[in-house]
């Protein structure tokens, strides 16, 4: 029996996937059960992909332009779970919220848009796809594939990060870079035979700081901006003078900003502090690499690079957008602004250029927080305007 497209449902189906935990490259049982809710609802076609992402589609019935619905299947770690008024894990509603790890990021929005799409099904003039991609958390290797590969032809993107309600047009990048420091290792008894790695650790942190009080600004998404977040030393015994220090760097970049920019521009921020490294010293710079395996069994050494983009306020997909979503509480068209964080805009908008653009109920500061939770109320006024979003984009793209 065919299910119903209604809030009640999709909302009892975000709790079966805020129960199953799904760390980057751990995505495998959420998919399948994303997989399985697609083919209840009677979506037309579904697969999943060679790197695990879950695309479904609802035939549109009047050759219209297709779009794409978008959410990502991985989650951040709970950290201490008794840190959690909710147990992340538990998916309890409690004062009018869903509580739990992925409440809002992203699990929740991941439902609605899932529904959203079914209610459409026989109505909407085109294709609706519903992509829900891997890795999102780690640089976005899900999105990359699947708009690489050429499969999706969608004309528009809507990403149901959290956004409360208003459109979201972009956001900046982010570069996780690593300062390299490589010195002598040696006995803590003998010092003078040793190159201790930590002594170029100050001359970095200064230039570091020198180089983030020389950012760009956009007028729409602000300052780019870097900080040192990490240090990692190695040997670890702390009798043992260390012959490594990683410094890691995330920078928060505008569009169209690459890593080997990146890398040039600390590179160069270093030389006036780092003159006359001691004979045994060297210094490297790199965008941080991990080698990352899908659930599917796919394994590479990624870059952690998500890059940023911005569409412009005034484009007619953006407007119609805010006006069809419009406010929950007052009149007029929803508000217009940008994402604080990264999101796989970054690839879809920011590198193949496919516009995109972000609609979820959610509020920011919830994200990757013990405290994450998601608005009922909000929940279903979101859903509910959904299918006009839907509808509305794909009129103007016609």
């Amino acid at each position: 029996m065919q299910k119903e497209p209604t809030f009640e449902n999709a909302l009892s189906f975000a709790q079966d996937l805020i129960r199953i935990p799904s760390l980057s490259g751990e995505e495998g049982e959420v998919a399948k059960r994303i997989l399985l809710e697609m083919e209840a609802l009677g979506y037309d076609e579904t697969h999943i992909d060679e790197v695990g992402n879950v695309i479904g589609t609802v035939r549109g019935g009047q050759g219209g332009p297709p779009v794409m619905l978008n959410c990502h299947m991985d989650v951040v770690a709970e950290g201490d779970s008794g840190a959690w008024d909710h147990s992340p894990f538990a998916a309890e509603v409690a004062g009018g919220f869903l509580h739990g790890r992925g409440a809002m990021d992203i699990k929740g929005p991941l439902a609605l848009q899932t529904y959203a799409a079914a209610s459409l099904r026989g109505s909407a003039p085109g294709d609706v796809v519903v992509a829900h991609t891997v890795f999102e958390e780690r640089a976005g290797w899900g999105m990359e594939h699947l708009m690489a590969s050429g499969r999706v032809k969608a004309v528009a993107v809507v990403i149901g990060e959290a956004t409360g309600g208003d459109i979201a047009t972009g956001h900046r990048g982010r570069g996780e870079l690593e300062v390299i420091l490589q010195g002598v290792a040696g006995h803590a008894s003998a010092p003078e035979r040793a190159r201790n790695a930590l002594d170029l650790v100050p001359p970095v942190l200064k230039s570091l700081a020198e180089l983030a009080t020389r950012q760009g600004e956009d007028p729409v998404l602000g300052e780019a901006s870097l900080v040192a977040t990490q240090l990692d030393v190695s040997p670890e015994s702390r009798n043992v003078i260390p012959d490594r220090v990683v410094v890691v760097v995330d920078w928060r970049v505008l569009p169209g900003s690459t890593y080997d920019e990146l890398e040039d521009q600390i590179r160069m921020a270093l030389r006036p502090n780092l003159r006359d490294l001691p004979e045994g010293m060297a210094v490297e710079v790199r965008t941080a690499r991990e080698w990352q395996e899908t659930y599917t069994g796919i394994a590479e050494l990624r870059s952690l690079f998500t890059p940023g983009f911005l569409m412009d306020a005034g484009d007619p997909l953006v407007v119609a957008a805010a006006r069809a979503v419009g406010r929950r509480k007052e009149d007029g068209p929803a508000k217009i602004r940008p994402w604080t964080f990264a999101t796989d805009g970054g690839w879809s908008c920011g590198v193949f250029g496919v516009p995109t653009l972000g609609f979820a109920p959610g509020e920011e500061r919830f994200a990757h927080t013990n405290r994450e939770r998601l608005d009922l109320e909000e929940a279903r006024w979101a859903f509910a305007r959904h299918s006009e979003l839907i509808l509305a984009l794909q009129k103007t793209l016609g």
